[in-house]
């Protein structure tokens, strides 16, 4: 059997993650768990999160899931969401600087206090609908079109210019990689579980991706 495991490490919308997941793959397995010995055996991972980067990755760190991370990442299909995202980046500028799991070379940068779009000041956190542009072919993309929109929460971003590991862009006052993908890892600014059709055809696309 198919077996998806959501990492829990206490931060993320673990459980709507979880049915958006079981909605779109029936007969897939699905775990909720913070079990080290699932998660290594499950076929597919995926690394939620929400909140403030430095008080994930205190708890990634404390309970050993940035090793795990490094470890289930390498040989099978892995999807980072939101703080998911931004944690297997190289440092976010939050909290006065926070290093990460280190799986992309990217930095995560604050929007800022005055952040503007032809004049109009941009209210922080971003929050809401924003289109997605594909700039690689991907599984993942599968049955989603080019300018779809997904639901966005978030106050730091990853920067889409002279990324090469950028699978989607978006804009909010600034360009910035809604989607980033190697190998067999996808991670999303976005959340798909909160994102209606094309966001479940995101998770559809993971639940059946080979990782190639």
């Amino acid at each position: 059997m198919n077996t998806v495991a959501i990492i829990d490490y206490g931060m993320g919308n673990l459980h709507s993650a979880r049915k958006a997941v079981e909605h779109v793959a029936p007969g897939t397995r699905v775990l909720v768990t913070g079990n080290a010995n699932e998660i290594r055996e499950a076929d597919r991972v995926i690394l939620p999160g929400v909140g403030a980067i430095r008080d994930c990755m205190a708890e990634i760190r404390r309970l050993g899931v940035d090793e795990l991370v490094r470890e289930v990442s390498v040989d099978r299909p892995f999807l980072g969401i939101c703080v998911g995202m931004q944690a297997i980046m190289s440092r976010s500028e939050e909290n006065n600087g926070v290093d990460c799991i280190n799986l992309f070379d990217s930095e995560v940068r604050f929007f800022g206090n005055n952040l503007t779009e032809n004049g109009e000041r941009l209210k922080v956190p971003h929050m809401g609908w924003n289109q997605v542009w594909q700039t690689i072919d991907h599984p993942l993309w599968h049955g989603i079109d080019d300018g779809d929109r997904f639901y966005f929460v978030h106050s730091y971003y990853v920067e889409s210019a002279g990324n090469e590991d950028i699978a989607g862009r978006t804009h909010y006052g600034v360009d910035l990689a809604a989607a980033v993908a190697r190998n067999n890892i996808f991670a999303a600014q976005f959340h798909p579980e909160k994102s209606a059709r094309a966001g479940l055809q995101l998770l559809k696309n993971f639940a059946g991706w080979s990782g190639n």
